[in-house]
């Protein structure tokens, strides 16, 4: 199987707080990795260091067999894409403007988007509902708007590895689900994969397949999601009961 994402002997710390020591993980084509933890517990960190846009304490990060260290900016754009928690828009664009960023890796130097870049980006508006605002100015929209577009625009990327932190911030229930199995649908037809940072126990059980958990202190959990989600790994994970209730061939989660 040709890895997308290797993780070898990771240590990540921030602010003298270990996030994670002697990590190993692999993630292949289709895979859906969720990342678990309490707030500040390191999270985005992790993210970030996966991306390249901080510097791990120790331990190598390779796309597809290639050190990232050694990869320029334009090459492991194509590689993975980041969804930030939070977006700045510092300057006027459109939505379409804005959705259209995310094909920049693939354009050179002095060129315009194409018209198949236009295709795909309004492709993109189109999956995740917003076509028709296509012409509004991205300081205009709501918070679960602006989402919205920030997905469409890391799906216009087209990365073989999707980073997400938090992706269904600000969405609906409705949004939420649809967005959730847009990316679910996404890689499995590209044979890409996506590492999402999750707070929702019940949409971490019903789109990845694999789960990492973050403890702080270095220690973490790794493995398929049916082995990891039990009371007493939340438990510990959280510092609070949670009770696992099966209904309809599926796992529920909620606080005891």
């Amino acid at each position: 199987m040709n890895t997308l994402l290797a993780v070898e002997s990771l240590k990540t710390t921030i602010a003298n707080h270990c996030v994670c020591a002697g990590l190993d993980l692999s993630v292949n084509p289709g895979d859906c990795w969720g990342i678990l933890g309490i707030n500040g517990i390191g999270k985005t960190t992790l993210l970030h260091t996966l991306a390249g846009l901080r510097d791990a304490d120790h331990g190598n990060i390779y796309y597809q067999g290639t050190n990232i260290r050694t990869l320029g900016k334009i090459e492991l754009a194509k590689k993975r894409g980041v969804l930030f928690q939070t977006m700045a828009d510092p300057f006027p664009a459109t939505v379409l403007e804005t959705v259209l960023i995310g094909r920049h890796p693939y354009i050179k130097h002095w060129q315009w988007e194409s018209g198949s870049d236009i295709e795909l980006a309004k492709n993109c508006l189109q999956q995740v509902d917003l076509c028709a605002m296509e012409n509004r100015y991205i300081n205009t929209l709501s918070g679960g708007e602006r989402q919205r577009v920030a997905i469409a625009a890391i799906l216009a990327q087209q990365p073989e590895v999707y980073l997400l932190d938090e992706p269904t911030n600000h969405l609906d229930v409705q949004h939420q689900m649809k967005l959730m199995q847009l990316f679910h649908d996404t890689i499995t037809r590209q044979r890409s994969a996506f590492v999402m940072i999750v707070h929702d126990l019940n949409l971490a059980a019903r789109f990845c397949d694999h789960i990492l958990m973050l403890f702080g202190n270095g220690r973490v959990l790794k493995g398929e999601t049916s082995e990891l989600l039990t009371a007493e790994n939340l438990e510990a994970l959280y510092g609070y009961p949670i009770k696992v209730l099966n209904y309809d061939s599926h796992s529920v989660f909620i606080p005891d």
